[in-house]
């Protein structure tokens, strides 16, 4: 599992890895810092569909394993959507705080994509198993959020493309299955624990 664990760790910096490798030799396109902004962007959501993967991925196969990897992965979502912060900071406004507030204000998408990213920040704090015990049974209603967070991010793609959605539609409907799974799984179980529970009493005979 150590070796597994360290091969994925490897494996999630591929993406940020090819990007520097790309903008140093200057392959990114005509406007290599808009490409940047939105490949870093992109696989924030990729990351954070994975993320949300792993707890229907352990009940199909019926094995706690994929469970390991939820904090690595979450973690580099935040990661991944702080570059994708952090490239709209400096290289569409290089630092220029007020501009930046004024974009916030007058540009919703930025708003969508600045809230998703503040939603993150706890959620990236409190990660750790010292956290999580701290917390107790507020940590798991806190990281519920993230449900919410993929809405958002999903809503910020969409309001930031112009003509093609066929990307944000499609990462839209794999959100969207991974949810209905959750609450089907969920459903089934309620029915289940109500089914037995509430089973007519048998009448007794005089």
């Amino acid at each position: 599992m150590r070796l597994l664990k360290a091969s994925v760790f490897l494996l999630c910096l591929i993406p940020v890895s090819f990007l520097l490798y790309k903008f140093y030799i200057d392959e990114l396109g005509a406007n290599p810092f808009e490409a940047l902004t939105r490949q870093s962007g992109e696989w924030t959501l990729r990351f954070l569909l994975i993320t949300l993967s792993l707890t229907p991925l352990k009940i199909l196969l019926n094995k706690s394993w994929p469970l390991k990897f939820r904090r690595m992965l979450g973690l580099y979502t935040f990661f991944y959507a702080s570059i994708h912060l952090l490239t709209y900071i400096w290289f569409d406004q290089f630092f220029d705080w007020s501009e930046i507030w004024m974009d916030i204000i007058k540009h919703p998408f930025i708003t969508v994509g600045m809230l998703s990213w503040l939603l993150l920040l706890p959620l990236a704090i409190t990660s750790t198993r010292g956290m999580q015990k701290r917390l107790g049974r507020y940590w798991k209603k806190l990281h519920q959020a993230v449900y919410l967070i993929a809405a958002l991010v999903l809503l910020h793609y969409f309001m930031l493309v112009k003509a093609d959605y066929w990307w944000p539609g499609f990462y839209s409907l794999i959100f969207i299955g991974l949810m209905l799974f959750r609450v089907l799984y969920v459903r089934q179980h309620l029915n289940g624990w109500f089914g037995l529970k509430m089973m007519p009493r048998q009448r007794i005979k005089p």
